[in-house]
């Protein structure tokens, strides 16, 4: 039995730009320091910076005034922005750059007098956040259908945002679709799709085309880590999701010759390392990677965090 390992996977530069934060944050001012939802859909993350001190809540007004408080990568709204500022909160915003471009994209168009329509799913805490973000009309689609319901004359000048965490191929029908019906359509080109989901899903379909077996390494509420196992069984390839080695049935490996492995945008490498190192204790005799991408992204960190 052979494992690949698709590359690139697991952290993205918005990933480790968010637990940096924390962890310099806790260097800096000690613990505890308030965490705003989880900083990124992963289990083994959170416990981690929960050890070394974060503390993590629903909202603002469960933190003390005046504490040391930390966005999470996915965004806020700023209602609460307003609801930090009112409590004197010392907020270190953990907002993934590229979360942020979206939000500023939104509101220019809004400005602009257009109605906005979000391409995302309802309730993802980017989506909730966006929405937040954007002062004006502004309307949520999932498909094309949605398009189609949509309570806009075609000739009102519209334009499109879309969630980061969708890859262009999942975005494109929606957009054709908006373009389809409205005269006027404003949007942002292809830089505005998250380069590390678009580079995942196309290595996990690459990874597809190998594999007897797909196992995708990701927490249950990370969309992003969900979407890759789908495309593996869109692929005709059997997937499973699990939050770690532990959670492999040898059942799965039964007639299997080729392993493929993944991992969601906030799975840290080493529950990649753990598994392989679970493959060979059950037969695994090769590990080898696929060729694919190198991400060399990174995004700043506050400056006040910077040296820290």
């Amino acid at each position: 039995m052979r494992v690949v390992l698709a590359q690139p996977r697991g952290f993205c530069a918005g990933v480790v730009r968010a637990v940096d934060i924390v962890e310099r944050a806790l260097a800096t001012f000690g613990s505890p320091v308030y965490v705003r939802h989880e900083i990124v859909h992963n289990a083994h993350v959170v416990a981690d910076l929960k050890a070394r001190g974060a503390v993590f809540v629903r909202e603002v007004d469960e933190i003390p005034e005046g504490a040391v408080a930390v966005f999470s990568a996915h965004g806020v709204a700023r209602q609460v922005e307003r609801a930090a500022a009112a409590r004197g909160l010392d907020v270190l915003d953990a907002t993934c750059p590229l979360v942020t471009r979206v939000h500023n994209d939104g509101r220019r168009y809004a400005a602009q007098g257009r109605a906005v329509i979000l391409v995302g799913h309802a309730g993802h805490p980017e989506v909730i956040g966006t929405l937040g973000q954007i002062e004006g009309e502004v309307h949520l689609v999932a498909t094309a259908d949605d398009v189609a319901a949509l309570p806009i004359p075609p000739d009102r000048p519209v334009a499109y945002v879309t969630q980061t965490t969708l890859s262009v191929d999942e975005t494109r029908g929606v957009i054709a679709a908006i373009a389809a019906r409205f005269r006027d359509v404003a949007g942002p080109d292809t830089r505005g799709i998250c380069y590390a989901t678009q580079n995942r899903q196309t290595a996990v379909r690459d990874l597809a085309r190998l594999a007897d077996l797909v196992l995708v390494i990701g927490s249950a509420n990370s969309s992003n880590s969900n979407r890759l196992r789908e495309i593996a069984a869109e692929c005709g390839v059997c997937a499973h999701l699990i939050p770690d080695a532990d959670a492999l049935d040898p059942a799965w490996l039964e007639g299997v010759r080729v392993v493929g492995v993944t991992a969601g945008a906030s799975a840290p490498e080493r529950l990649v390392a753990a598994l392989v190192a679970r493959l060979r204790s059950l037969g695994a005799t090769s590990v080898e990677p696929l060729p694919g991408p190198v991400e060399d992204v990174a995004f700043r960190l506050p400056p006040r965090l910077a040296a820290a």
